[in-house]
Parts: C-alpha cells; structure tokens; sequence
C-alpha cells in the first residue's frame, strides 16, 4: 500500500487558494499532473448531466480562468451556449485531494482566441482531433475517414466562481469552499 502524503499545514485559507491554484498551473503544463485531465459536468440539451474527461489546456489565475480546447462541434460546445455553468472535478492520489470547480463558460470560436489556440496544438499529435471530417460521436463508415483543410477548434474560458476542496487522510478529512471574497472550513 502507497504511503500517505504528508498532510500540509495552511496557516489560513489563502495559503490554501495559493496551493490550489499552484496545482492547476502546474496541470496545465504537466502532461503527468493528474489535475490535467479533469471531467467536465454539463447540463445535456435534454436537461440530464452529461460528464466527460478533457485536457486542462491553460489556466489564467489572474482573471481566475481555466481553458479547454474542443472540436466547436463537440456537443459539449452547444451545451455550454445554452447553459454557461458547468463543473470540473479533479482528482488526485498523490495528494489524497479532490477539487470540485464551478464555473461560468464562455466558447469561442471563428476567432483570434481560437486561432491562437489552433497554433498551439497543430504540430501535436492532437491536431488531428480538430480536423475530422464529422463531429465528435458521428458514426463513421471505416475505421479511417478523411480530414479537412479547416480546424474546428473552440476555445472553453471558464471563470472560476467557486472551489470545493476535499482532502482525504487517516489523520482526519479536511474540506473548504473557496469563491473570491473568502475560505470557508466545512465538515468533510
């Protein structure tokens, strides 16, 4: 059995919000940090919760924002266009941490965020994704199917409203709620 992490000690909530925030940076950038693939909980066009993994892709701490990338024709884009709140849920077993995240989504699509976006991933092995000839679920005729000339790329900006922090330990469970005015300490 793995070794428990050694519990960290936060002398108040916002060396707790810093931490929490060092973890998603470093998400982002690190393809082994178990927070860089979160799942993604929306509210489907027939109303019920539809959750999928996607790639935590940037994270802006200044303006609070979390970014994902995803085919515009994904049914996730149409989903967030009708309703712009959605959560992610990261876990990690290193840290013995779950991270619940509300946030408020804008897409962008056809636009200068979206390109940008498009020439960050266009030499990776990812590229591909956006330049399927159907959308995301489409039933194909082969195995293979040809690519466009076009990416379909869209650009999730989630703005973080509020974080659920959850710490499981044998010394005890430790939980917070954080939004941007203050920490608040919860029973587990």
């Amino acid at each position: 059995m793995a070794a428990e992490p050694e519990r960290e000690h936060f002398a108040d909530g916002d060396e707790l919000r810093q931490r929490l925030w060092q973890e998603l940076r470093r998400a982002a950038v690190d393809r082994h940090h178990e927070w860089r693939t979160p799942v993604l909980a929306t509210t489907g066009l027939d109303g019920l919760a539809q959750a999928r993994t996607v790639v935590l892709r940037e994270v802006r701490q200044p303006q609070a924002q979390l970014l994902i990338y995803t085919d515009a024709r994904s049914p996730k884009v149409a989903e967030l266009l009708a309703q712009p709140v959605a959560s992610l849920v990261c876990w990690s077993t290193r840290l013995n941490w779950q991270l619940r995240l509300q946030l408020r989504f804008e897409v962008s699509q056809n636009d200068e965020e979206a390109s940008a976006a498009w020439e960050r991933v266009r030499q990776s092995p990812s590229a591909n994704d956006y330049l399927a000839a159907r959308a995301p679920g489409s039933a194909l005729a082969g195995a293979y199917e040809a690519v466009l000339d076009t990416p379909q790329i869209a650009v999730l900006s989630g703005q973080v409203i509020a974080m659920d922090w959850l710490e499981l330990a044998r010394a005890g469970h430790r939980r917070a709620r954080l939004d941007a005015q203050r920490v608040e300490w919860l029973v587990p």
